[in-house]
């Protein structure tokens, strides 16, 4: 099977049909009108002469863009084929890599290298690959506006994804995500899905949308709930919906009176990686990060060997010497292995050595210092005052001229340990690109006029389809009677 060259257009045609029927092959179902407009759209992409075209993919919950996407992806190797399968965090590698049989890294790992020694940051790496198909999932996440990522290439991801795919001979890029999903934080909507963003780069644009949801959403609560918001917000019904839990086993509504028992359950049958609890904001992540920790899993000191730990900050200092991991990012998990020494207090702060793996990264194990501080504060970070007072502190202790002092505090521990929350509970945006057996949805302090509002509706659709076993809404007011 050829791509991008030769024949005639018989060849094409015969091509793209037994690309179609190989991909239906690999299928465990019959697919829908949808699924194979997709395929053909596909076929043609695949086919198509010239390298500056892009393949959008976009599709709700339920409506098989995983398992099609698994298809092509298996068809596409077996044809030697060569793919890329990227996304934008480590999880949500992590989750394409289990769907598709094809290992997955993260956007950033890909497309930058660390400048030379002596320089700040990452440039864009030379894409070397010939004739490539650069996949990525999740694509709603990918930003386009400068913020914590600005160390990275021009700090606009999508702009250096696009300019790394297409520096390479022969290479194209696919596009898959959900327009339902919460766009990045800040802004409106999501560039990478954006038809009209694409061809703004000179892109022409193969463009397929899944949005049949019949066969999956008759059996399951969890699907028919997340098509009945998506299908709100698709006709700008933005009123207070009501969800429908009746003759549905994999989704309820539970108050808080049985709420630590049912957790505790979870943890039990399907262990903490597999449960997660969802909410709006990091000052009620800490509340009930706090009582599940207190609660269930009985742990009274601050930190301990089995805590699960969420970066809230990117770090580039302490995977400096790990090949398999090129920097740590915020929304990283991190288990705790054992904690080393006392904890210190210097600079105003206290700091613990600890040792703890990556689970989304392979289980890669590093030696770490991380700031405490951060656990329990409503903010997601160290507060901006307190993280001034740090760089004065060490500064002023440095020695030498300016210039030196500040390459010295480059490789400062104290200044450069990891800033971490705990990750029993984490907000929407930090759960995106995840997927858990078992998802606890926060529905309190949630006010009536929110009800109504796009950012909830979309905050919602996303926590209810971050789950592929069973979804509890936690003193839910949206039920249905």
């Amino acid at each position: 099977m050829t791509t991008n060259n030769g024949g005639d257009a018989n060849a094409h045609t015969d091509g793209i049909r037994r690309f179609g029927i190989e991909v239906m092959n690999s299928l465990p179902y019959e697919p829908n009108a949808d699924q194979m407009m997709l395929i053909a759209q596909f076929g043609h992409f695949l086919f198509h002469r010239s390298d500056d075209a892009v393949f959008l993919l976009g599709g709700y919950a339920g409506t098989g863009k995983t398992s099609m996407t698994g298809a092509i992806v298996k068809t596409l190797t077996e044809h030697n084929i060569k793919c890329v399968l990227l996304a934008p965090t480590g999880r949500a590698a992590k989750v394409f890599t289990e769907y598709s049989h094809h290992t997955a890294y993260t956007i950033h790992r890909k497309i930058y290298r660390q400048k030379a020694y002596g320089t700040e940051g990452f440039g864009i790496a030379d894409n070397r690959h010939t004739d490539t198909f650069f996949i990525v999932d999740e694509a709603s996440m990918i930003s386009n506006t400068p913020g914590d990522n600005s160390v990275f290439g021009s700090g606009r991801l999508l702009d250096d994804l696009i300019h790394y795919v297409y520096s390479g001979a022969g290479c194209r890029l696919v596009l898959i995500g959900d327009r339902a999903q919460l766009p990045p934080v800040g802004q409106t909507d999501s560039p990478a899905l954006s038809r009209a963003v694409l061809q703004s780069y000179g892109l022409t644009v193969f463009e397929t949308f899944l949005a049949d949801t019949r066969r999956q959403s008759a059996h399951s609560g969890i699907l028919h709930n997340a098509t009945l918001l998506r299908q709100m917000m698709a006709e700008n019904r933005l009123q207070k919906p009501v969800l429908n839990f009746t003759g549905f086993d994999d989704i309820q509504s539970i108050s808080s009176e049985y709420l630590l028992e049912q957790i505790s359950d979870c943890y039990a049958a399907d262990g903490l990686n597999e449960t997660i609890v969802v909410t709006r904001s990091n000052k009620r992540a800490t509340m009930f990060n706090m009582g599940i920790r207190n609660q269930i899993l009985y742990r009274e000191d601050e930190l301990v060997s089995g805590d699960m730990l969420l970066v809230s900050k990117n770090n580039y200092f302490w995977s400096e010497e790990y090949d398999e991991l090129d920097f740590i990012a915020n929304g990283d998990v991190m288990r705790v292995v054992r904690v080393r020494g006392e904890v210190e207090t210097r600079y105003g702060l206290r700091f613990a050595n600890v040792t703890v793996e990556f689970p989304d990264h392979n289980n890669l194990e590093l030696e770490v210092k991380i700031v405490l501080d951060a656990l329990v504060s409503d903010a997601p970070a160290l507060s901006r005052a307190q993280s001034e007072q740090l760089f004065a502190d060490v500064m002023a202790e440095l020695e030498g001229d300016k210039r030196s002092r500040y390459r010295a505090l480059k490789k400062h521990p104290y200044f450069n340990a990891l800033q971490v929350k705990y990750a029993y509970t984490v907000t929407c945006h930090k759960a995106q690109g995840g997927q858990w057996r078992n998802v606890f949805i926060d529905m309190g302090y949630i006010a009536d006029e929110a009800f109504a509002q796009l950012d909830f509706f979309r905050w919602l659709y996303t926590a209810i389809s971050r789950a592929r076993g069973h979804v509890y809404l936690i003193n839910c007011p949206l039920e249905s009677t």
